[in-house]
């Protein structure tokens, strides 16, 4: 059964995102679904600012910048297998890119401007084109300016099926985020010095697909499995959804769109950029509800409402099912080399030597900060202009394993990211870890990390902290394979 974000497309179907959404969703927002024969999908990204109403009336509709007609759009879906063709088509005053966080993809599509690519000015066009080589919930969004664009809606979600897997009777992307906003609906500002140096600038109106507290409607006693989102530039949440009958509960199938043996949600923290899929029995009679609700704060803070509607379907007793394995490269953990990675605020931080830099010719003002306020290995990324190239920091030999000890020197969270890689999260010193893959894990105050990778894609791939102005003011760098 297909929900209301679906619509199925003929095979090579050209999809332009940037005009009307093939499909109004129920929250908002629109999905391009592919499917048949095919095995290319075009897809046309505008990327331009649109007035979407975020607060109620007489609140006034906000600038927001999307890719598609409404945030959150679009909703991509693809066949394992298929092949995605993505033009951006910039209609914004400033230049910028695509990253496609969460795919293992080559490193000439990363999207990442002056490491991986020119950037795309005004006006200009840039095409993506790869093969997801596994099936999830990804999304995408700049790498420039992120904590504005992004803080303005600046981001879709690609979502690839997996072959062989259960069936559901509704499919659900929820992008949980939240506004910089006034009473009024403008927005103020996305970044703060004290922000930045400590937890990140948080929002003010907490919404699920730019929506506060939406009603989704479900299949009565369906079988229903949510893609969660955090698309905040800052919060971290923690999520349950509440009222399931019979005690079923909400289970965690995947994370960061990797399977995962199913386990209760009951706590597992999401910093920005994470994702959990979940699958959860809807209520047996229509107008019943759940509610999906963030208790990472001291009060409980309700996002959304899951409400059964039409007949019941007819469903056995409700049991997670398990998603087919993921096929993520091994690291050999026997021979794998140890690479520490310390995060440090920039008290203990070095500056680079200047021999050290490299030419970055296109670079300016718009990817970085003025200021640095964070460190990895004790070095920030060059203030003033990223005029010029810092060196890795680390160069890893192509096809060998590697561990990295991830150490978190602060009292704050960092969700740290890799770009073009999926790690296998192995250990703590603080708490028990379930074993699982990964492309952002939530670093706790004072933790060590351990998590391994098979160095089996080579390229130069960004390295840093989600919580966007931390990634700004210096907890950033890029890791070399080679």
């Amino acid at each position: 059964m297909l929900n209301r974000f679906d619509a199925r497309l003929s095979r090579r179907s050209l999809l332009r995102a940037g005009g009307a959404a093939l499909a109004a969703s129920a929250v908002g927002g629109g999905s391009l679904a592919a499917s048949g024969g095919g095995d290319l999908v075009e897809v046309e990204l505008l990327a331009k600012q649109r007035m979407q109403r975020i607060l109620p009336e007489p609140a006034n509709a906000s600038p927001l910048v999307t890719y598609a007609e409404r945030f959150p759009g679009p909703v991509i879906r693809l066949r394992k297998g298929q092949r995605l063709r993505a033009t951006l088509v910039n209609g914004l005053t400033e230049h910028t890119s695509i990253h496609w966080h969460g795919i293992r993809l080559s490193n000439a599509e990363d999207g990442v401007p002056f490491l991986t690519q020119p950037p795309t000015k005004p006006g200009e066009r840039h095409v993506y084109e790869f093969t997801p080589p596994d099936s999830g919930s990804f999304f995408f969004h700049p790498h420039c300016n992120t904590v504005e664009l992004l803080g303005r809606g600046l981001a879709g979600a690609l979502i690839v099926e997996e072959e062989g897997g259960p069936a559901f009777d509704a499919d659900l992307v929820c992008m949980i985020k939240d506004w910089q906003l006034d009473k009024n609906g403008a927005f103020g500002a996305f970044t703060s010095d004290r922000g930045a140096s400590r937890a990140g600038t948080f929002g003010s109106v907490s919404t699920v697909n730019g929506l506060i507290e939406p009603v989704i409607d479900v299949p009565a006693n369906g079988d229903v499995r949510a893609r969660l989102y955090n698309v905040d530039s800052t919060r971290v949440i923690d999520l349950r959804v509440e009222g399931t009958e019979s005690g079923g509960g909400a289970w965690i199938i995947a994370v960061d769109g990797n399977p995962l043996p199913p386990r209760p949600l009951d706590g597992w923290p999401m910093g920005p950029a994470m994702r959990l899929d979940v699958i959860f029995r809807a209520p047996k009679d229509p107008g019943k509800t759940l509610r999906l609700t963030n208790v990472y704060s001291a009060q409980p803070k309700p996002l959304a409402v899951f409400r059964s509607v039409g007949t019941a379907v007819s469903n056995k007793r409700f049991t997670p099912r398990a998603l087919p394995a993921a096929n993520i490269p091994q690291p050999d953990l026997k021979n794998a080399t140890v690479v520490p990675m310390a995060f440090s605020a920039t008290a203990v931080a070095q500056i680079f030597d200047d021999a050290l830099l490299t030419s970055l010719p296109f670079a300016d003002s718009l990817c970085l900060s003025e200021k640095t306020f964070w460190a990895i290995n004790q070095k920030s990324w060059p203030e003033g202009g990223h005029e010029r190239l810092p060196p890795p920091i680390t160069t890893l030999e192509k096809g060998r394993s590697y561990v990295f000890e991830l150490a978190n020197l602060t009292p704050h969270l960092h969700p740290i990211h890799i770009h073009g890689y999926t790690f296998s999260v192995l250990s703590s010193d603080l708490r028990k870890v379930v074993p699982h893959h990964a492309d952002t894990v939530l670093l706790e105050p004072k933790e060590r990390l351990r998590v391994s990778i098979k160095a089996d894609n080579p390229g130069d791939w960004m390295f840093h902290c989600h919580i966007i102005e931390h990634q700004d003011t210096g907890m950033m760098g890029y890791i070399r394979v080679a």
